[in-house]
């Protein structure tokens, strides 16, 4: 009867929510008590709500009770404790909704520590005791505690299901084999057990083999990781230095060009000017010559005039005459260095391909490398937004954002070197690598859709600046209900669905180009071209035949 009243003296000074004796104890405006952490915490959780309750009544609360500590009830707890609560086992916790529960104890039940597949019974410390004193429970089968004992039994006959059916892939009891399992290939539950071990030491070492060999995987990834970027940053700064190395270099031309142009300037000016100089001289002694002369002229007395006359002294000789040829100045100079400019952008354009070049050709080599995707979903993961580039477009092409629309007139565009001159065509703003998808909505007699280099023609022949008849673009023409892909003149019949919609989904790195018809969700593809790009792409467009045409990069979500 003592050990009954000390067991409702640790239940009844015990904290709901911790299932421990009260620490902090504070009492709720409905009367219960918590520990004053306990009950806090529990209130944090509730703070979105702004609604709190109590754990146990569910009482309601619309504004937080300020919580402070029940003086009388701590010193309660204290005693108690000092009366030998606080000596009891720890293994002698109270279950909680995700313990297993002793299924001897009565009134608040005990934690399980084992359960038992003979009995089918799961005990506490105390009450597993019995099995291990009495000689009769020595060959019971004890395992940690499970909620799942009620599945060793047999529905049908109420047995302990010993036995395994290899036939149904099922546990059955002994009676089992005499009605709907007779004649199955049956074994004791122990013996499948033996054999399904095996198998799963067999697929662990498997797992484990696995496992060891995807760590080794990710630790030579790091490293590759690691590598990658120690050999970008080196190459980043290598690069720094060299370029700055060119532009001091540049800079150390330009300043010999002005030098040499001022050394020549400073000598012509002064040849010219001491040229000048001279005939300044010569016009001021015919100047005074000439009023010598005048006087004379003047003079009444005709003996006067003779003598004066033949004491004239003689015309000093004349200065060459200057035969001023059209000037050119330094535009020979200029025109020097425009050509040079020229030759170092070509220069440069063929060092970015290479340089271009060197970076794609850097790869981590993994076995296993992304999938095309298959749906419009998966490629609309990697969807761009296409804005078209104003100074590429043709001028019989009116563009607003990401629309081309053609126009009988030619525009008035400004004038400008990455303008097509010859055909309707407009490329995008944008270079695109890697993986990229978008769509163009089409509306009229017929458009191209297709990819470029930024270094395509922009004046020319066809096979020079034409989307598809020339190395540097791919393209499909869609007209009326044709499809036609083109690639340097070589021209490929496609068929498919008609569609005023068409996808266009490229993986750089990996040299594929893929297009599509695209319906509602759904994708068609028209066709697919494996090779190597060596230049970022660009999006192209061009509109044919009739005024009001249109074609337009989608917007897509």
């Amino acid at each position: 009867m003592a050990q009954q009243g000390v067991q409702l003296d640790r239940e009844t000074f015990s904290c709901s929510i911790c299932l421990d004796l009260l620490k902090d104890p504070v009492t709720i405006p409905c009367g219960h008590s918590y520990c004053m952490n306990c009950i806090k915490k529990f209130w944090d959780g509730e703070d979105e709500k702004k609604i709190y309750s109590c754990p146990q009544c569910r009482e309601t609360f619309t504004q937080r009770p300020v919580v402070v500590k029940n003086t009388m009830l701590a010193v309660l707890v204290e005693e108690l404790k000092k009366t030998g609560l606080q000596a009891a086992p720890v293994d002698h916790c109270y279950a909680g909704p995700e313990d297993v529960a002793c299924d001897v104890c009565t009134g608040r039940k005990l934690k399980a520590v084992k359960s038992c597949l003979v009995c089918l019974v799961s005990y506490c410390k105390k009450h597993l005791q019995t099995h291990y004193d009495c000689a009769a429970f020595e060959k019971h089968k004890l395992v940690e505690p499970s909620k799942n004992l009620q599945e060793n039994i047999c529905s049908r006959h109420d047995e302990v299901m010993k036995m395994f059916c290899r036939t149904d892939q099922q546990c059955i009891c002994y009676l089992c084999p005499v009605e709907e399992h007779q004649g199955h290939d049956t074994v004791s539950a122990a013996a499948e057990r033996t054999e399904r071990q095996k198998e799963l030491e067999g697929s662990r070492e498997h797992i484990q083999q696995r496992i060891q060999d995807r760590e080794k995987d990710v630790k030579l990834l790091q490293q590759e990781v690691e590598a990658i970027n120690l050999s970008a940053d080196t190459s980043v700064e290598d690069s720094e230095k060299i370029f700055t190395e060119l532009i001091r270099l540049m800079e150390k031309r330009s300043s010999d060009v002005e030098q040499m142009v001022r050394v020549q300037q400073k000598s012509e000016v002064s040849r010219v000017k001491e040229l000048q100089e001279k005939l300044e001289q010569e016009i001021t002694e015919l100047k005074r010559k000439d009023a010598e002369m005048k006087k004379l002229s003047d003079t009444e007395d005709h003996n006067q005039f003779l003598h004066n006359y033949s004491s004239l002294s003689p015309l000093s000789g004349s200065t060459s005459s200057i035969n001023i040829r059209p000037l050119r100045y330094f535009r020979d100079v200029t025109a020097a260095v425009s050509e040079a400019r020229d030759k170092l952008q070509e220069l440069l354009n063929e060092i970015r391909t290479n340089i271009y070049l060197a970076v794609v050709e850097v790869d981590v080599l993994l076995s296993n490398p992304q999938p095309e995707p298959k749906t419009r979903a998966q490629v609309l993961k990697y969807s761009r937004e296409i804005t078209l580039d104003p100074n590429t477009a043709h001028p019989q092409l009116w563009l607003s954002d990401r629309k081309a629309t053609f126009m009988k007139k030619h525009l008035s565009y400004p004038s400008h070197p990455d303008r097509f001159a010859e055909w309707q065509q407009v490329l995008s703003e944008q270079g695109l690598t890697g993986r990229s998808y978008w769509e163009v909505e089409w509306r009229g007699g017929g458009v191209d859709v297709a990819v470029a280099y930024k270094n395509i023609s922009r004046a020319g022949r066809p096979d020079e600046c034409g989307f598809g008849h020339n190395d540097k673009s791919w393209a499909l023409h869609c007209q009326d209900n044709t499809f036609i892909f083109c690639y340097n003149n070589v021209q490929t019949y496609v068929s498919g669905p008609r569609s005023s919609r068409l996808g266009v989904y490229l993986d750089h790195s990996a040299g594929t180009l893929s297009f599509y018809s695209v319906s509602d969700d759904t994708m068609t593809l028209l066709h697919r071209v494996q090779t190597t790009f060596t230049q970022p792409l660009y999006a192209g467009l061009r509109v044919y035949y009739d005024y009001g045409d249109t074609a337009e990069f989608c917007k897509l979500k």
